[in-house]
């Protein structure tokens, strides 16, 4: 595991990088933006159980037709998170993570779902199971969340990853809502991100397990190192893949970079999981992006 240091120090510089190259690049960080949407919303989406593929979610978010029989709201849950997430990405900026805000977004992501309860905490006798304790009782959501910001907001001087994941843990443990908690819960990690000039980042399906693994974690130690280090991995890869784009450099997957670098693909798949070399994982294929050689000036001729 790479220590909580090297992570700071890590991030810091990738994120200066990322400052000096986007400079001028709006249009480009637009179309990576966009282009993200589905993987967002499919990895989420899969996290919570969702049936849906990579290509199925990209299809729906397109209009096309399906080649199999999908539920309604399987539909309607990959339309509404993809209008989540579009939505923070602007809204993020200009407005502070409020209960407001996190209730307007829950009632975007319900939409059409199950209206009845979409934009509002649980009440009354709504109760709901969170692993193998029972979630906070409704009287007291509010002021959990409230005291969940503050803490947030008054946590600057720790590490970025430290504090969203702390805060990730602490809101899916109130589940303050019937249901949608897991989602709005990743998007509030964005929304978060973006407002502080972080880039966002993408909890991938393929990590579900280390995921659940810290909550369980948190459950008993009140903190997740396990949290921690899937933060600053997913913000690692979001970084390194949009410095592939904005540097300018030839993406390549890793199969073709091993033979290029001579360095074994097992080899290189494992630090792109560890993330110690700039590797992404873009629509489940491990790439990464490698200097383009400039060619030499011809020689003047002294004849």
């Amino acid at each position: 595991m790479t220590k909580p240091s090297e992570c700071l120090n890590k991030l810091a510089s990738l994120r200066q990088r990322y400052f000096k190259a986007a400079n001028g690049k709006e249009a480009l960080l637009k179309l990576i933006s966009e282009t993200e949407i589905g993987e967002q919303v499919y990895n989420s989406n899969a996290i919570e159980n969702s049936t849906l593929s990579l290509e199925e979610t990209e299809k729906i978010l397109l209009q096309i037709d399906l080649d199999r029989y999908i539920t309604e709201r399987e539909i309607f849950e990959a339309k509404n998170l993809a209008r989540v997430v579009g939505y923070i990405e602007k809204k993020a900026k200009e407005k502070e993570l409020t209960l407001e805000v996190i209730l307007s977004l829950h009632k975007m992501l319900l939409s059409n779902i199950r209206d009845n309860i979409a934009g509002r905490f649980r009440k009354n006798n709504e109760y709901v199971k969170v692993a193998n304790h029972i979630a906070p009782a409704p009287k007291e959501i509010t002021g959990l969340l409230e005291e969940m910001l503050a803490d947030y907001h008054g946590s600057h001087h720790e590490n970025i990853e430290k504090r969203i994941a702390r805060l990730h843990l602490t809101f899916e443990n109130i589940h303050p809502f019937v249901d949608g908690n897991g989602r709005i819960g990743r998007i509030l990690n964005n929304y978060l991100l973006i407002r502080e000039g972080f880039v966002p980042m993408n909890i991938k399906f393929i990590d579900r397990q280390k995921y659940y693994d810290a909550f369980k974690e948190f459950d008993k130690k009140g903190v997740s190192k396990i949290m921690e280090e899937i933060v600053s991995k997913a913000l690692s890869n979001s970084y390194h893949k949009r410095l592939s784009y904005l540097e300018g450099k030839k993406i390549v997957t890793l199969s073709e970079f091993s033979k290029l670098s001579k360095i074994s693909h097992s080899n290189l798949l494992n630090k792109a999981g560890r993330q110690t070399i700039e590797a992404f994982l873009e629509k489940s294929v491990w790439k990464i992006g490698v200097e383009i050689a400039k060619k030499k000036p011809a020689k003047k001729s002294t004849s």
